[in-house]
């Protein structure tokens, strides 16, 4: 079992490891991914748990991934990353549509092509590389997601028949 400082440095070294799992289904995944702990673009509220980034979308060419700080279990960290490093396979051009769905199934990833996680024998292996690779060192955020509950807007012909928004004021 390795000891990490970083998250990051955990990270990266999961990357190396994981690496072999596609190469065996012969996917060039490329070799200068940066891996961060960070939230996706849209934020909490989205749940999102991974992102990946194109090389084209920062100024040294590099697919960039994200993985949610909301994240501790070191399997499902490893899972989430696999999913981005499919994107990185695939340089994010074609978000989770027939190709990325390819390599996808090939790496036995399975479900929903935007929520695919590991099937049975993948798991078993990243259970098997989490084991290697020792604690992740990060705190897991606690993200709470509050459901905001709107009121119904009045219908229109409520309104024409004199009858006021319940959020307008009387004077």
């Amino acid at each position: 079992m390795k000891h990490h400082e970083t998250r990051e440095q955990w990270l990266l070294a999961a990357v190396q490891l994981v690496k072999p799992i596609f190469e065996a289904k012969n996917h060039v995944m490329p070799d200068d991914c940066q891996v961060s702990c960070g939230f996706a673009s849209t934020g909490t509220k989205s749940h999102h748990i991974g992102q990946c980034w194109s090389r084209r979308s920062g100024t040294h060419e590099r697919n960039q991934i994200f993985i949610s700080p909301a994240l501790g279990d070191p399997v499902e960290v490893l899972d989430t990353l696999v999913h981005e490093l499919v994107h990185a396979v695939d340089n994010c051009e074609h978000k989770h549509g027939k190709e990325f769905k390819k390599i996808a199934l090939s790496i036995e990833l399975e479900g929903p092509m935007r929520s695919a996680g590991a099937g049975k024998a993948l798991k078993a292996v990243l259970i098997e590389l989490a084991q290697q690779m020792g604690p992740y060192p990060h705190g897991q955020l606690k993200v709470v997601h509050t459901r905001k509950i709107s009121t119904p807007r009045p219908k229109r012909a409520a309104r024409i028949a004199g009858l006021r928004c319940p959020c307008t004021r009387s004077s």
